[in-house]
C-alpha cells in the first residue's frame, strides 16, 4: 500500500514489513517518515497477528540517513535541534519497546542515521551490495540516533570506535566478519532468504519467542542470579500456555506445531 509519507506497511503470514520508499533520495528520511516509522513499530507491537517485524528499503538501498535538503529550511536553534532529535529518537524508543523479533534487511547503503536505524534491529541480514558507514564525523557531528550506544554492543568497543572515528565504509564481507550482520546473500536472493528466515521465526510459539528476546535484552544489564530468577518466572508462564503444550506434543510426534499465541 502506497503512503504519502513514503513509507509502506504491509502484513502477510504474521510478518509485518516496513518499507522505506524514497528510492529517488536513497530512502533518506523526512520527519513525516520518522513519524510513520515509529507508528508502524507501535502498530506491529499492538497487533496480535504480527509475530515478526521486518524493515527494508526500496530501490536497492536501505537508507542514506536524514534528508538534509528536507531539513535545511527548518529553524536552526538549540531548542529546534533538541525538538528535532526528540522526534527522530521516537523510532529508537518504539524499537526498544518492540517485544517481537525485528529484522533489518539491508541492501545498498546504510549511512549515518540510516546505519543507526539498522542497528536498532535485533538482527541484520545483508545483501552483497550492503555498505555501512557512521559518517557523522565527516561533517563535524556525533551520531545522532543511537550509534554510540548500539554499535559497541554489537561489534565491541574498539571496533565501534574505529568505525565512529574514521567514518570508514564497511562492506558486506567485513560487516559479516565483525558481527555487524548475521548473514550475507546475493542481492537477487536477499528478500526471499530474509523472508524464509522471518517465516521460520513466525512458526515458533510467539510468546516463547518474545520472552526469549526479553530475557536476552534484560540479561545484558543483569547479574547471572537475577537473570536466572527471571527465566524461572518466564518458564512458569510458558508451561501454563496452550502453545507450550502444543509445541511439546508436536516435538514428540515429529510434526509441525500450530500456534495461536495463547
Amino acid at each position: 500500500m502506497s503512503s504519502p509519507t513514503e513509507l509502506d506497511y504491509s502484513l502477510a503470514d504474521h510478518i509485518a514489513t516496513i518499507t522505506l520508499d524514497r528510492p529517488h533520495r536513497k530512502n533518506a528520511f523526512t520527519l513525516e517518515m520518522v513519524d510513520a516509522w515509529a507508528d508502524a513499530l507501535r502498530r506491529a507491537e499492538a497487533d496480535p497477528e504480527v509475530r515478526v517485524v521486518v524493515v527494508t528499503g526500496a530501490g536497492g538501498t536501505f537508507c542514506s540517513g536524514v534528508d538534509l535538503d528536507a531539513f535545511a529550511e527548518r529553524e536552526r536553534t538549540p531548542l529546534a535541534e533538541k525538538q528535532l532529535m526528540s522526534r527522530i529518537h521516537q523510532v529508537a524508543f518504539a524499537a526498544e519497546a518492540l517485544t517481537k523479533p525485528y529484522l533489518a534487511v539491508v541492501a545498498g547503503s546504510a549511512v549515518g542515521a540510516g546505519m543507526d536505524m539498522a542497528l536498532m534491529a535485533d538482527i541484520r541480514i545483508a545483501g552483497e551490495s550492503a555498505r555501512f558507514c557512521e559518517g557523522y564525523v565527516r561533517v563535524g557531528l556525533v551520531p545522532g540516533d543511537g550509534g554510540c550506544w548500539y554499535l559497541p554492543r554489537i561489534v565491541g568497543t574498539a571496533t565501534a570506535l574505529r568505525l565512529l572515528w574514521t567514518a570508514d565504509f564497511v562492506d558486506a564481507a567485513e560487516a559479516l566478519a565483525i558481527g555487524l550482520v548475521s548473514s550475507v546473500h546475493p542481492d537477487d536472493q536477499l528478500r526471499d532468504t530474509a523472508r524464509q528466515f522471518a517465516l521460520k521465526l513466525a512458526s515458533r510459539p510467539p510468546l516463547a519467542v518474545q520472552l526469549i528476546k526479553r530475557a536476552v535484552r534484560e540479561g545484558e544489564r543483569q547479574d547471572l542470579r537475577t537473570a536466572l530468577d527471571l527465566i524461572s518466572s518466564h518458564q512458569a508462564v510458558m508451561t501454563s500456555t496452550a502453545d507450550s503444550h502444543e509445541a511439546m506434543d508436536a516435538f514428540r510426534t515429529k510434526r509441525p506445531g500450530t500456534y495461536t499465541g495463547a
